[in-house]
């Protein structure tokens, strides 16, 4: 899929990168830019990816959201473009395969919150991360009061969110942001390696572990646990756990078929 906003690749037969193309607003998010990632995010469903690794194209990852289309909002449509926003991440945070920000520049607010709808994060070592909502009278609106929280922890977030301030990648990492950061101009193709080794393990144990460990976000650990345990249980209905543990015993690469 490709259009003027978004630029949806395969790179492989269960792998693609999707990249937001704005470059000439640093990547920063309005309705038009909302809509069309929505829309490659629902492709991406259909057309039976497993792994994708979300990127931005020029300087920046995503830099926010656009400050000059949101500044006249009134209170309903600004609830409205909150809304919307968190209607996209949605989407990518529940995408039932794995999902890797390569982020290359500037992740602000609505950037940063869209890299935290992903399961992993890799990070250029030039990345400033921030959400910088509230040195503009605002708080963020696409999540992350929510999920910030829950990756560095309530105090930290707090933080960061009521100073609005802007750090880097190795501070990034250290809070737990970040997976990793890599040397510049690399976030892209360390996300990709990511995603190969992934591609390389058994599809359905790999869906239902993120739906077990997202499930440690939502559950106390004695249900999370039951969950756990029937997520095992489900695993040994498919011909990937005999294929997987019969090469094992023969010595030999499994080969998955996502079944």
């Amino acid at each position: 899929m490709s259009d003027d906003l978004v630029l949806l690749e395969r790179v492989s037969p269960s792998t693609a990168v999707l990249t937001v193309q704005r470059p000439e607003a640093l990547n920063a998010l309005n309705l038009d830019v909302l809509s069309a990632l929505g829309g490659a995010l629902l492709e991406v469903r259909r057309d039976d990816i497993r792994q994708l690794v979300v990127t931005g194209a020029g300087k920046a990852f995503v830099a926010g959201a656009d400050i000059k289309a949101m500044r006249d909002l009134d209170r309903e449509q600004a609830t409205e473009f909150a809304r919307r926003g968190q209607r996209v991440m949605h989407l990518l945070s529940t995408f039932p395969g794995v999902s890797i920000a390569a982020v290359n520049g500037y992740a602000l607010g609505g950037g940063m919150e869209l890299a935290m709808a992903c399961d992993l994060i890799v990070a250029d070592e030039r990345a400033k991360f921030g959400q910088p909502e509230v040195k503009l009278g605002v708080i963020p609106g696409f999540g992350g009061t929510q999920r910030l929280s829950r990756l560095v922890g309530a105090m930290r977030a707090r933080e960061l969110i009521f100073t609005g301030r802007t750090f880097g990648a190795e501070e990034a990492v250290r809070l737990g942001l970040v997976l990793e950061s890599v040397p510049a101009g690399t976030a892209l193709e360390r996300g990709r390696e990511l995603a190969a080794t992934i591609e390389a393990q058994g599809p359905m144990a790999i869906r239902w572990a993120k739906r077990a460990c997202q499930l440690a976000d939502e559950l106390n650990i004695e249900v999370g646990l039951q969950e756990e345990a029937k997520f095992f249980g489900r695993c040994f209905d498919t011909t990937d756990q005999t294929e997987g543990m019969t090469a094992f015993v023969e010595k030999r690469a499994a080969q998955f078929t996502g079944a």
